[in-house]
């Protein structure tokens, strides 16, 4: 075989791109956590302020108008953008009466292996974390929702009770999305603030006697809820029995068609109550003279109305009438 010297000024560089290839690799796998440069692939379409980790961070403005949103608003906008499977339902829930709402922190849980359960556990050790179940809780922040593809496992299947619960809470401030059994259902429900959809409630444990009946195998990677496709970074609306996922691109979309419609809605109810128009005409696309009406009742009830002022005045500045 011929020996082909290697030019002495690249051999730093080649040195450089080699270890720069091994820590690449091995960051993706990092106890089970989606690369940065994975994620930002995945959500290209955020064009928003990311956190640390490249995950999209809707605004705080935003998921706190996102709390009066309605499925049937949420649903229609996101239909309308060709994303069919965004809605979930057929729920347990802690705090039925609240509306959950938050950034997405995915988790992805599969049948326990052998094999591969200790290939991953072994590699969390080395780097100082303990039992898997508890693992993306430590990259949530306040604000963010837990939701975790537990593939409705029941006996045998919690990976979350009132310790785990407590610290979700003290973490985020929410509660969860849990497709699979909850333990220690009393002591999540003194949690006050802890508005929790899951599938079901058993007493046993994921690990109970050495059973590794469970194993964690994605962090912030896309995931599966019912039949939702769910990414990190999605705002996550769960109220009314149901979980809604929506992807943080259209987030304000949603929140702005939601205050569009709720202004829409007080000003036709009013008018029909007031005699000025009938239920047929404002239950159908509205005549000129009716728009215009709608553009003078925005301007002189502007301070008082359930919608942020700046939003309507943006509202108005885009109306030709």
């Amino acid at each position: 075989m011929t020996h082909i010297p290697m030019n002495q000024n690249l051999k730093p560089i080649l040195s450089c791109l080699i270890l720069f290839f091994f820590f690449f690799n091995f960051q993706t796998g990092i106890s089970q956590q989606i690369s940065k440069e994975e994620m930002l692939f995945l959500t290209a379409e955020w064009q928003g302020e990311r956190f640390e980790d490249g995950r999209p961070k809707v605004s705080d403005d935003l998921i706190e108008r996102m709390k009066l949103v309605t499925h049937e608003e949420a649903w229609a906008v996101m239909n309308g953008a060709g994303y069919k499977y965004q809605y979930a339902e057929g729920w347990q829930i802690i705090n039925p009466d609240s509306v959950l709402v938050g950034r997405a922190v995915t988790a992805t849980f599969t049948p326990g292996r052998p094999d591969i359960h200790k290939a991953i556990d072994d590699r969390g050790k080395s780097e100082g974390k303990k039992g898997q179940n508890v693992w993306p809780v430590d990259v949530l922040v306040q604000g963010d929702v837990y939701v975790a593809d537990q593939f409705g496992i029941h006996v045998g299947g919690p990976t979350i009770g009132d310790n785990v619960a407590n610290a979700i809470y003290a973490k985020s401030g929410n509660g969860i999305v849990y497709d699979g059994a909850v333990r220690d259902i009393v002591g999540l429900k003194e949690l006050g603030g802890f508005t929790s959809f899951f599938t079901s409630y058993h007493p046993s444990h994921h690990n109970q006697r050495g059973d590794l009946n469970t194993m964690l195998i994605g962090i912030n990677r896309p995931t599966r809820i019912r039949q939702v496709t769910v990414m990190a970074g999605d705002v996550v609306l769960g109220r009314d029995g149901a979980v809604s996922f929506i992807p943080p691109h259209l987030a304000e979309k949603v929140v702005v068609t939601s205050e569009i419609v709720r202004l829409r809605d007080m000003f036709g109810h009013e008018r029909i109550r007031a005699g000025v128009y009938t239920a047929g005409q404002i239950d159908t696309r509205w005549a000129e003279d009716i728009e215009r009406d709608f553009s003078s009742w925005l301007n002189e009830h502007i301070d008082e109305l359930p919608v942020p002022k700046e939003q309507i005045q943006e509202i108005l500045k885009t109306r030709t009438w």
